[in-house]
């Protein structure tokens, strides 16, 4: 533990002492209902003090860091606090997030997600194979009528939908390489049409 984090402790432990004096000296009268404040107290104490402590792991679930579109046309996706870049795009009207993925060949969809897009993975061939961290797995090859982030729309992509399970859809070098120029610098990409 860092002095900055033994000095918020401290801090904490001497503010819920002295929210428990006040009820106990402004309640004098009544020790129940004196001990029951005080448990509601502490309950909320311990509560704050949880959701401060988890605040990071809440922010990378609920996904923070949104893509910002400026007026130039440029994209720019703030990092995230685990380290990677996630955009939302609209694949065929609907939007999906993705990771990107510079060492993804192709924008790859996880089942779930090309269910929200209207495909059918079970009708799908899945004819082509990749080799990835977890082994080969299989791919059906697909085109997706839409891709839209932001104000840039593009039509007819080419996609792959990944037969395997997948935590998250790959935005990968096939959709990047429409952009123009890729930048990531102070923890911010940047996409340039």
């Amino acid at each position: 533990m860092s002095a900055i984090d033994t000095g918020h402790l401290i801090y904490l432990v001497l503010l819920g002492l002295m929210v428990l004096a006040i009820f106990v000296i402004g309640n004098r009268q009544s020790l129940n209902k004196t001990l029951k404040l005080a448990a509601i107290w502490g309950l909320i104490f311990v509560g704050a003090i949880a959701a401060i402590g988890l605040w990071g792991d809440i922010q990378r679930v609920t996904g923070t860091a949104r893509a910002v579109t400026q007026q130039n046309g440029q994209i720019t996706v703030p990092r995230s606090p685990d380290g990677h870049y996630y955009l939302s795009l609209d694949i065929n009207g609907v939007p999906l997030r993705f990771v990107l993925d510079t060492g993804a060949t192709d924008l790859v969809l996880r089942q779930s997600d090309s269910v929200r897009a209207g495909l059918s993975p079970d009708q799908l061939a899945y004819t082509a194979q990749a080799n990835t961290a977890n082994g080969v797995v299989a791919l059906a090859p697909v085109r997706l009528d839409t891709v839209a982030l932001g104000p840039h729309r593009d039509e007819n992509v080419r996609a792959v939908v990944n037969q395997a399970p997948m935590q998250m859809s790959l935005l990968g070098m096939a959709y990047l390489q429409r952009w123009g120029s890729i930048t990531i610098a102070n923890n911010t990409l940047t996409l340039t049409r």
